[in-house]
């Protein structure tokens, strides 16, 4: 007998065990389905116990087989660890990244870093998906994504970059004609626009200083799945609408937008850098997450100039 212990067998029978199949656990690992039931049957004979009871519908643990899934499927994964920590130490961040990126932060924001990402990283290519549909990064094979929401699919893992807040805002147009609302609950009967692929699409909620709460379902003529579609009628005057700081921050800066409400807040959520898994996580990867966390984990979008986002009563001066 060899003294030298079965690796593959034992990583393949950890494979087996969290697939649920030999088929699942050959197309994870890129192998043939016979390669690994002669390794699962060599560990077996090794062992000296049957780790599977198999028939031709199902496959289950034996209690043996049970014992050791746990252990071996700790193995494992420390071999990605030691794995990915040596590439980590040792090569350069190369080859393709495939990142999904909302349409208009991505325009405003991720484009314009591209150029420095490209000279510190030459070795690396990012292939860049802009869309505000939320993607399945496992299922159409994305290595990682920025994400704007309240808080993340909790299968992936996340990495919180900022703070991002919405606003809901009309221009001084939109005022002169109809007057400016004083509560929330006064948009239920004006013209409200509304983006199709928030969070809580029908409804806007509002929060008070005071930690009153106004929920509000937006009625009107005009429904996006791109927040820079809204910015037209917006500043035409004919609509009110809710955008993110990062889009709406120029034009406060300019005057061709007002926040409404300074005294209430809405929905806060983060810019997160989500990935499908933490294990093995190649240096790619893992520059790319410090990348972002760089370059916009104190965004320049803030209004006003240097508030911090969390602070709502800092905002009273918004309007006079």
């Amino acid at each position: 007998m060899n003294n030298l212990p079965d690796f593959e067998g034992l990583a393949m029978f950890a494979k087996v065990a969290e697939e649920g199949s030999f088929a699942a656990a050959a197309r994870v690992m890129g192998v043939s389905v016979p390669t690994v039931s002669r390794a699962v049957a060599r560990l077996e004979e090794r062992l000296g116990g049957r780790l599977f009871n198999r028939t031709s519908r199902q496959l289950a643990l034996t209690e043996f087989g049970s014992g050791l899934a746990a252990k071996a499927g700790e193995i494992y994964r420390q071999a990605e660890e030691i794995e990915s920590e040596a590439q980590n130490l040792s090569v350069q961040p190369r080859g393709l990244v495939r990142l999904a990126v909302p349409m208009a932060f991505g325009l405003r924001w991720v484009a314009p870093l591209l150029p420095r990402l490209m000279r510190q990283y030459p070795e690396l290519s990012v292939d860049l998906h802009l869309s505000d549909a939320s993607v399945d990064l496992v299922a159409e094979g994305f290595d990682a994504a920025l994400r704007i929401a309240v808080m993340p699919d909790s299968s992936l893992v996340a990495r919180r970059l900022c703070a991002v807040t919405q606003f809901a805002v009309a221009s001084p147009a939109y005022i002169e004609a109809h007057g400016r609302p004083s509560h929330p609950r006064e948009l239920a009967s004006r013209t409200c626009m509304s983006y199709v692929y928030r969070a809580r699409t029908q409804v806007w909620r509002f929060t008070h200083q005071d930690g009153t709460q106004e929920d509000v379902v937006p009625n009107g003529p005009l429904r996006v799945t791109n927040s820079d579609a809204l910015l037209p009628v917006l500043l035409e005057g004919l609509a009110i609408a809710e955008l993110p700081e990062f889009i709406a921050s120029e034009y406060f800066a300019d005057g061709r937008l007002e926040v409404l409400f300074p005294q209430w807040s809405m929905a806060r959520g983060g810019l997160y850098f989500v990935t499908p898994s933490a294990r093995s996580r190649p240096a790619k990867i893992k520059a790319l997450s410090d990348f972002f966390a760089q370059h916009l984990s104190d965004p320049r979008w803030r209004w006003p100039p240097n508030d911090h986002p969390d602070t709502p009563t800092s905002r009273k001066a918004l309007h006079k």
